[in-house]
């Protein structure tokens, strides 16, 4: 048995298919992990939906920020634009079932010793703190009052941690951090604006990973979120966002031995070479 940790797929349901053959993927044998953001850009987020879903335990997930817009947009409590596709899982006649079953997963989780989350941490944060701040999430997500939940979740403040935070301001910045954070700026806020490359970054800004003194430094972590960073392999950090959706590959990670395996996207017909800053 094998357990391979796959990077953002956002729809891109034939790359998946084509790296599961890469992998040799044995149904039931095998377990598959995903980095968050299933769906969104790419034009298979209803199949991908639907195949992670009836893998049951066999697979595991977390939550990233495109994975929320869809809870949120499906009931009225996010905008969908234009460059969004995830109206086939709107319009699916088991809408609600896929749904329930997306908001029952976590943001953050344990698998072999690595903690997985779809973007970061906020320094102040070690595994077992990230571990506890995701179930805070899961409560609401998975009871009576989700879509209140929903309906308070987006927005940009408070953009820094505070053990003292309460309520749907303490909520906002746990899922802001492990599903959209890249930077952390002088003050030690979350920067929402910014979303390319290290090297280019405006003067202040430090990657979440780069922060001193972080807590979880000596602790293995797995993410995605950030094509821009691309694969990204250190003793302690598998950064696996290799940009499919726009062009780019779909990157496993076998954890029993580090080993990458990746399918190339560009020519696959449910990814889409625009711009990595949407």
């Amino acid at each position: 048995m094998s357990t391979y940790v796959i990077g953002d797929l956002q729809g891109c349901y034939s790359a998946l298919t084509q790296l599961l053959d890469v992998i040799r993927w044995t149904p039931g044998k095998d377990r598959l992990v995903f980095v968050g953001d299933l769906v969104n850009r790419g034009l298979g987020s209803l199949e991908t939906l639907r195949f992670i879903k009836q893998l049951g335990p066999d697979a595991g997930i977390v939550l990233g920020n495109h994975d929320l817009f869809l809870l949120a947009a499906a009931h009225g409590y996010a905008k969908i634009n234009p460059s969004d596709t995830i109206q086939p899982v709107l319009d699916a006649p088991d809408r609600d079932e896929l749904l329930d079953w997306l908001r029952q997963q976590p943001l953050a989780r344990e698998e072999s010793g690595y903690l997985i989350v779809h973007a970061g941490l906020m320094p102040a944060w070690d595994k077992k703190t990230a571990l506890k701040l995701s179930r805070e999430v899961e409560k609401e997500l998975q009871g009576k009052r989700w879509k209140k939940f929903l309906s308070q979740l987006w927005g940009n403040k408070p953009g820094h941690w505070d053990d003292r935070l309460e309520g749907i301001d303490r909520l906002r910045v746990i899922v802001n951090a492990m599903t959209r954070l890249r930077f952390i700026n002088a003050s030690g806020d979350i920067d929402f604006k910014y979303k390319g490359e290290i090297d280019g970054a405006p003067a202040g800004l430090t990657p979440w990973f780069e922060v001193p003194n972080r807590k979880s430094a000596t602790e293995r972590l797995i993410f995605g979120h950030w094509s821009a960073l691309g694969l990204r392999q250190t003793d302690y950090l598998q950064a696996l966002d290799t940009g499919c959706v726009w062009g780019g590959q779909l990157t496993a990670l076998r954890l029993e031995d580090l080993q990458i395996f990746q399918v190339d996207c560009k020519d696959l017909p449910d990814a889409l070479a625009i711009d990595t800053s949407l």
